[in-house]
Parts: structure tokens; sequence; C-alpha cells
């Protein structure tokens, strides 16, 4: 009788320690999977990331003030690939206000394509590139 009085009293203990210490938390790892809130090019895969670079993006305004892009994407494979591109738009807070639907880009061997995108109003004043393999 005494040791299940014990036992009761050290798992009644360890109930009451482990709801003492509940409550709200910091959210863990909050920079690791981040890179589209800071990059201006990212690659979204393992496959993308292997064959695919920026050599260089160039950013302007409209007439009317529209941001602008020019993506140099290069193919860094010796064989033909075909991956999606997309741009999106963001405000000064970084809040995308306006993505692009993904646009198929075919390179052959190690070629290099520019790709333009515009944005529809001029509340973008940043901007992310991503790339991904074709799905």
């Amino acid at each position: 009788m005494k040791k299940t009085s014990l036992l009761a009293g050290a798992a009644t203990a360890l109930l009451l320690h482990g709801c003492a210490t509940g409550g709200a938390k910091l959210p863990e790892n909050t920079g690791k999977y981040n890179q589209e809130q800071n990059a201006k090019f990212v690659l979204m895969d393992s496959g993308a990331q292997r064959s695919i670079t920026a050599t260089g993006l160039q950013e302007g305004k409209t007439a009317d003030g529209r941001l602008e892009i020019a993506a140099l994407v290069r193919n860094r494979e010796n064989r033909r690939l075909e991956v999606q591109i997309q741009c999106v738009f963001k405000d000064g807070q970084g809040y995308a206000v306006e993505e692009t639907p993904f646009q198929t880009l075919i390179l052959t061997e190690n070629a290099q394509e520019t790709m333009r995108f515009t944005a529809t109003n001029a509340k973008a004043v940043n901007y992310t590139v991503r790339v991904r393999q074709t799905r």
C-alpha cells in the first residue's frame, strides 16, 4: 500500500511539473528555412540547386512606377534542362503582393536565358525569383 501511494505521488509530481512548464513557447529554427524572405533568387528543390544558377539580376521601374525584373538564368549541366520559374513581388515589409504564374523555361546544355517579370501595380518594392524542377 505504501509503495502504490509513493508511485502515485511521484506520478502526480511529474504531471504537475509538466503542466507548470507548459504554455507559450517561442518558435524554433526560424531562420533555417527562411531564404525566401531575404534572397532575391531561390532554388526550390535539390535538382534545381544542382543544375541552375543566376548569373545576374537587374531591377528597374517602368514609366508608371512598376517594378521590373530581369533574371539571367544559367544551366550548369551538360544536358538539356526544363525548369519552372516565377517571380513573387513583395511590399516594403516583405509580404507578397503578387505572384506571377510559373513559366516553363527550357535551357540547352550550359545555356543562359533572360527571364523578365513586371509587376502589375506599383505596390511591389522587392521580389524573389523562384526556380523549381518541372512537375
